[in-house]
């Protein structure tokens, strides 16, 4: 490979650069792509816009329509006919009964009176709009603005009722210029019943249009068909477009920085995805899949009699150089990420296949596993155990399960979860117990079989004055809950007879024995021996 490729193949798999090329060319695709966006957006809003201005309109005026063909279908079944007290009565209460009847009438050859009274509004109608075999329709009677004048008339026999102009403007926000029109005579007359009349038809073409659309865009216009129950009429809705340009300006005022603060966010994920593969979260998931993590085993002693009765699993890893990452390091890391599922789970495996033999020989033997906050705070930690119990035969009382204070988010959903592990035979224990914030009212109420005293209050020991007491409290709070203890971090000799003498069951630590493998783990139970100090960090 030639110099000069090597220098653009090592540039070019840089982070920063890699990061700079992808929000580049976002950038240029985005705000080529914005324009076009705009337009679009443009115009769904505008079709958007209409058709809930149309089915508004729509629904109203079948509402109103409705009321008008009840109220005149009711007139007409009187047996009363003339202008008398009993006609007045009526058309006043067809007026009252209906909230969109304006007006009711009576008219005939001779006489007219109205709900109105002296106000009358209808005075000599034109032909009717739309003649029906039962009724007939005035559309709009009146061009004038005002609310209180009747706009919409249906007529039956000798009678009529009339809707206001206020029970339209109501529901329907028109911009300036624009109109409701009904079409009549299959597309050859509008009548605006909102709104100033309008060219008709709109185009040079014939109407309806070709297009089954229902907007119609003209270059000065856009029309809007809305479906109707009548064959006789069409609704059209028609506005200018001379807001267009300035919606488009808007539009592209907010797309640019939009574009650009997006390609930006590439930009920054593309470095983040590409300093990811070197982060140690995506090492400890490709640990995960090459088995790099290993499980070792602190034995626990009785320390009265010295024997061991099982072991605390812990989680170590291995890098292929052969160097340990702390579990200080890789667990909080796992926690954040959810990766901590897949060790829990890891481990649990790992146990069974390991020491699953030791276990159904030795049933007074346990093995504990600890538990994040996220295992303890839903119930599938169960569902595994229970599983891997089945395969290997091992029963469950030999598989513990360890949590911290601190594990304890929620304690009520915490103390169902312990419950349903400890209600088939899991014993727990709580870990670190003194560093976290579990209450004794709340240890009161835990499943909890023992407490493990932490190794920063068996250090005190007979050291540190103010902390040496913590030790022996611990102690006699969990013998009165009758709880046994385990004391974590035993280095020296004088700790592990005070310990016991304050009335301590048992102890892990470096002066019984260090982690060990599972088979070094297994030759100290079946030989009964106690191994010589080793490095933490040794395996076989």
């Amino acid at each position: 490979m030639s110099p000069a490729l090597q220098l653009l193949r090592g540039l070019f798999y840089r982070p920063w650069l890699l990061a700079s090329l992808a929000a580049s060319a976002s950038a240029f695709l985005l705000l080529l792509g914005s324009l076009g966006v705009a337009m679009h957006q443009v115009q769904v809003n505008e079709s958007e816009q209409m058709n809930a201005r149309g089915e508004r309109f729509l629904e109203r005026l079948e509402q109103i329509f409705g009321q008008l063909r009840q109220s005149v279908d009711q007139l007409q079944g009187l047996n009363i006919r003339g202008c008398n007290f009993e006609m007045l009565s009526a058309l006043q209460q067809a007026a009252f009964n209906n909230r969109f009847v304006f007006e009711a009438a009576y008219l005939d050859d001779q006489q007219s009176c109205s709900s109105r009274l002296g106000e009358r509004s209808f005075g000599s109608l034109p032909p009717p709009d739309i003649r029906g075999p039962t009724y007939s329709y005035w559309l709009n009677t009146t061009t004038e603005p005002d609310d209180n004048r009747a706009a919409l008339i249906l007529g039956r026999g000798p009678f009529r009722v009339s809707t206001s102009r206020g029970h339209l403007t109501d529901v329907v926000d028109l911009p300036p210029g624009g109109s409701l029109l009904v079409v009549l005579d299959h597309g050859t007359r509008a009548v605006p019943v909102l709104g100033p009349p309008q060219p008709w038809p709109p185009a040079s073409e014939n109407w309806p249009p070709n297009s089954k659309k229902a907007l119609v865009e003209l270059p000065d216009r856009l029309l809007y068909r809305m479906p109707t129950r009548s064959p006789d009429y069409q609704l059209v809705l028609i506005a200018p477009r001379t807001s267009q340009p300035l919606k488009l300006s808007g539009a592209l005022w907010l797309l640019f920085p939009g574009s650009l603060l997006l390609a930006w966010c590439i930009g920054w994920t593309v470095l983040q995805l590409v300093q990811q593969s070197r982060s140690m979260s995506s090492q400890l998931q490709g640990a995960l899949r090459r088995n790099e993590l290993q499980v070792l085993y602190q034995p626990i002693f009785e320390l009265a009699s010295r024997r061991c009765v099982g072991a605390e699993a812990l989680v170590r890893w291995r890098r292929p150089d052969g160097t340990l990452t702390s579990p200080e390091l890789f667990i909080p890391l796992a926690e954040n990420t959810g990766q901590i599922r897949q060790i829990t789970d890891f481990v649990l495996q790992r146990v069974f296949e390991q020491l699953g033999q030791l276990l159904r020989a030795n049933p007074q033997l346990y093995i504990s596993v600890n538990l994040a906050a996220c295992d303890v705070m839903v119930p599938r930690i169960g569902r595994v155990a229970a599983r891997l119990l089945a395969i290997h035969h091992v029963a469950a009382s030999q598989i513990a399960f360890e949590v911290t204070e601190r594990g304890l988010i929620d304690v009520v959903v915490a103390r169902d979860n312990l419950q349903a592990l400890r209600a088939v035979g899991h014993p727990v224990l709580i870990d670190d117990f003194g560093t976290g914030y579990c209450s004794l009212a709340y240890l009161q109420t835990l499943p909890v079989d023992c407490l493990k005293i932490d190794k920063a209050f068996v250090d005190a020991l007979g050291h540190d004055a103010a902390s040496s007491g913590v030790a022996p409290h611990i102690i006699r709070m969990a013998h009165a809950l009758r709880l046994r203890v385990i004391a974590e971090g035993i280095e020296y000799e004088d700790q592990a007879r005070l310990l016991n003498s304050e009335g301590v069951n048992y102890g892990q630590g470096w002066l019984f024995a260090h982690p060990l493998n599972a088979r070094q783990f297994a030759e100290l139970i079946t030989r009964g021996r106690r191994l010589g100090p080793r490095r933490i960090d040794d395996e076989a």
